[in-house]
């Protein structure tokens, strides 16, 4: 098996980098969703990303002036303007009538329902939407690998020299604003790097493996440390090391390696449902 995936390595190793590279960036955004209850939160948000690639396809097919926008960096932007309007929108509205999870379920129902609508007759771009909802990591580009890199050293970084604050965010919004934080300011500058991370996730692996490696490490690490400082590196380790895993089984079994992964990452969650003694 292993023999195997060395095999592959030349020729699918910057696909396999990617999606390590995603499933870190990932696991270590995720886990402030996690803490706060608002996983369905990922889900929206990837959902609504896919709607911003539907609608650069839409608009480059209106004419010659819209047809940069069907190109790949076109796409991406988009995909990031869309998850970051919906992450601030969902997060930054004022308390009204309507319950948070309402809001966020009416996202993704809007979301998810827009793009067949705007594709409906153009059979080229709701097959790309089609293939995000699908979820591959295959043809990821050294580009994508640069960008990824980039995002995974900035996010790392972020998280060490701020991780005070945002443990405590995490934890307690009331007592961060009692100290001073200006906690909404805060989980404005969160909802923008949610929406960077998951925008330019969703043209590369998909809505699958976007929302799974989104939520899926800090719900099994969450069960197995007693602090978010823990929780830090735990569920990016278990992130990254689901994604190998899943890479090295994909390649022996011929199965979609974003699958697989996730697949590896609702059975580690499982196993923590099923352990005698989970610590919370």
């Amino acid at each position: 098996m292993i023999e195997s995936f060395a095999d592959s390595w030349p020729l699918f190793h910057t696909s396999y980098l990617a999606g390590w590279t995603l499933a870190f960036v990932l696991a270590l955004v995720g886990i402030w969703l996690v803490a706060r209850d608002q996983i369905f939160l990922g889900v929206a948000v990837a959902q609504a990303s896919t709607l911003g690639v539907a609608a650069a396809l839409w608009a480059g097919g209106l004419g010659a002036a819209g047809a940069m926008l069907r190109g790949d960096w076109a796409t991406s932007a988009l995909a990031v303007l869309a998850s970051v309007a919906t992450a601030l929108f969902t997060v930054l509205r004022r308390s009204g009538a309507e319950s948070s999870e309402a809001i966020t379920g009416w996202v993704f129902l809007a979301a998810a329902s827009a793009p067949t609508l705007l594709l409906a007759r153009d059979p080229h771009g709701l097959e790309k939407v089609h293939q995000l909802l699908f979820s591959t990591l295959i043809g990821a580009t050294t580009a994508d690998l640069v960008v990824l890199g980039a995002l995974a050293a900035a996010t790392a970084a972020l998280a060490a020299r701020f991780h005070g604050p945002l443990r405590l965010l995490a934890l307690d919004p009331e007592a961060a604003d009692a100290v001073g934080l200006r906690s909404r300011l805060w989980h404005a500058a969160l909802a923008v790097w949610l929406g960077l991370a998951v925008g330019l996730s969703i043209r590369i692996s998909g809505t699958l493996y976007t929302f799974g490696c989104l939520v899926l490490p800090a719900l099994a690490a969450k069960h197995f440390v007693r602090e978010v400082r823990t929780l830090l590196f735990a569920a990016p380790a278990l992130g990254v090391a689901a994604a190998v895993v899943g890479s090295v089984l994909a390649n022996h079994a011929d199965t979609p390696p974003a699958h697989t992964t996730v697949a590896v990452l609702c059975l580690a969650v499982a196993a923590t449902w099923l352990a005698p003694a989970r610590r919370r």
